[in-house]
């Protein structure tokens, strides 16, 4: 980006940055342009209020240009900062993770109000996320569920470098344990519940994604196979039986995938005791079942 923001006021610079960003079609030109700011200037947003007509200061004027411009070539917004928000709490990220998304939410929404409804409940579950990132899904449960203590899988020694980091930081790495391995292959059965974000976009709808997804995102969390649902037929089976009795699998499912996996979970010997949930976009972007009691 040439444009240069020396000598420019704080307002002034969200102003022209939000209007940049308006040019290219970015939907969330004004909110883009505030969080950009507000993180170079170390402000929130009464406190960009507050120094609305500050002049930038040089090497704030260079780091919003850079911030810019990233973000013009479609990086997100997390990606630049390195972290994200989930369940309000903030986890850092890495190449190797997924930004966590407000529609994963459901997930943890789902599985706390199958945990709440199950008789009998062990009220110090023991939990395992599977594919676990950032740690996104597990960190939000145990921030929860002060008693509770999981196990975060994954393949990738970066994306659990950066569960445990976040852990660490949330002050939650005593009840947290991350594992390299593949799906459940390092578990024991004994799980009240079983959460996970597996890879669920078809291969041939990758290329389609937005480009913050299709450039940023690892595509190895993406990429669920032809109709989208390898990852499911490989997980539940695994899962199941790692459940105990009356025991959960919660699973977040892409748009219109939550019958075959309700259909799987059902051949694994799994029953949905409750519908899928529907993220805010009416999407039923949760879907979980039990093992009998």
């Amino acid at each position: 980006m040439s444009e240069s923001f020396a000598g420019q006021t704080v307002e002034s610079a969200r102003r022209g940055l939000a209007a940049r960003f308006k040019s290219r079609a970015i939907d969330s030109a004004e909110l883009d342009a505030r969080i950009l700011v507000g993180a170079v200037l170390g402000l929130d947003l009464t406190g960009l209020i507050a120094a609305a007509s500050r002049p930038l200061a040089a090497d704030q004027s260079v780091r919003l240009a850079d911030f810019a411009r990233r973000r013009l070539a479609g990086e997100p917004v997390a990606r630049i900062l390195g972290h994200r928000e989930f369940w309000g709490l903030k986890l850092n990220l890495s190449a190797a993770t997924l930004v966590p998304r407000p529609d994963t939410e459901t997930v943890v929404e789902l599985a706390l109000e199958i945990l709440q409804a199950t008789p009998k409940r062990n009220r110090s579950p023991r939990i395992a996320d599977i594919g676990t990132g950032s740690g996104a899904i597990l960190l939000a449960l145990l921030s929860e569920l002060p008693e509770a203590r999981g196990v975060g899988t994954d393949i990738s020694p970066v994306a659990l470098q950066t569960a445990h980091g976040n852990a660490v930081a949330l002050g939650l790495a005593e009840r947290a344990q991350f594992v390299a391995c593949d799906y459940v292959a390092a578990l024991s059965p004994g799980f009240d519940l079983i959460v996970s974000n597996p890879p669920y976009v078809r291969t041939s709808e990758i290329t389609r994604l937005a480009i913050e997804v299709r450039d940023h995102d690892p595509h190895r969390a993406l990429d669920g196979g032809a109709d989208g649902l390898d990852a499911y037929r490989a997980l539940i089976p695994q899962a199941a039986p790692l459940l105990s009795p009356g025991g959960a699998l919660v699973v977040e499912a892409g748009h219109g995938q939550s019958f075959e996996i309700g259909e799987l979970m059902a051949a694994a010997g799994l029953t949905q005791s409750q519908p899928p949930k529907a993220d805010l976009s009416g999407v039923r972007r949760a879907v979980g079942a039990r093992k009998a009691p």
